[in-house]
């Protein structure tokens, strides 16, 4: 564990140079995460019935009660992992897949999001030039052809902020691309293993609606891995609420603007998402 001055943290647009350390960021928040979404879904009871009326019927073609149990399920478990690509990566996105380089930044200065830890202690703070990285020559070479490059991709692309501390990204959240005025939605949130519990997940978090409440966004959005309970909990404590949760209030009204968002779903419509909302 690392201590970690709040004050100190530089939150920007992710660059192309960036890419690779996010994606491995990514990947590190998101470990388990397939698996843990696989046991989910076995464990449904419908699920669990199909594969009892599949095994039932291997049982008269296969002369042992093992593998008539261990195909179907081992079947299922490979066609998850085929089907749901997403859950190492973004969960929670309309797009199959993360554009990394379409979100990435371009400019010639950084664009930062408000840190109100340095406000009020009165620090300065400025980013630091990344490390260099050793790079084999096959790949250097193929880095530097340009990828094509258009508004409308950049656009579409949403939008990733990382947190550098020294010249070293913590952190990252994931904001999806604007497909409704006034809404937006967070993908995904993860803070490196050796960051944790300090605190940055909710700067994150906050700065970025600081930013969207001033664009003119009314809502905000958080899709969370559907077994993941410190993703439920970490947003519950934000102010988000659960799709669909009623405040209790006497005259509250079904918002419309809710049934419009859905949770993701997987095999056999099962969800893999559960969705958090917050007004602005």
């Amino acid at each position: 564990m690392v201590k970690l001055e709040l004050d100190q943290v530089v939150i920007r647009r992710m660059r192309e140079d960036d890419i690779e350390t996010v994606k491995a960021l990514i990947k590190e928040g998101g470990e388990g995460t397939e698996n843990r979404l696989i046991l989910h879904v076995l464990t449904r009871p419908l699920c669990l019935f199909i594969l009892a009326i599949i095994s039932s019927v291997l049982r008269c073609l296969v002369h042992s009660f093992i593998l008539a149990l261990a195909i179907p399920v081992f079947l299922l478990i490979v066609f998850l992992k085929v089907t749901i690509p997403r859950s190492t990566g973004t969960l929670g996105t309309s797009r199959p897949y993360w554009d990394y380089v379409g979100s990435s930044f371009r400019g010639s200065q950084d664009e930062a999001l408000e840190n109100p830890y340095a406000r009020i202690s009165g620090k300065t703070v400025g980013t630091k030039k990344p490390k260099q990285r050793v790079k084999p020559k096959a790949k250097e070479e193929a880095s530097t052809l340009p990828e094509k490059m258009d508004p409308e991709r950049e656009e579409a692309a949403g939008q990733v902020w990382v947190a550098d501390c020294d010249g070293e990204i913590a952190g990252c959240v994931c904001r999806e691309s604007e497909a409704r005025p006034g809404i937006r939605r967070i993908c995904r949130v993860v803070v490196g293993s050796w960051y944790r519990r300090e605190g940055l997940g909710r700067l994150l978090v906050h700065s970025l609606e600081r930013r969207e409440r001033g664009a003119g966004a009314r809502r905000v959005y958080a899709h969370v891995s559907f077994p993941s309970k410190l993703g439920e909990v970490f947003f519950r404590k934000l102010g988000y609420r659960p799709l669909g949760e009623r405040t209790g209030e006497e005259g509250e009204e079904e918002d419309e603007e809710v049934k419009v968002e859905t949770a993701e779903r997987g095999f056999l419509g099962f969800p893999l998402t559960k969705v958090f909302y917050k007004d602005l």
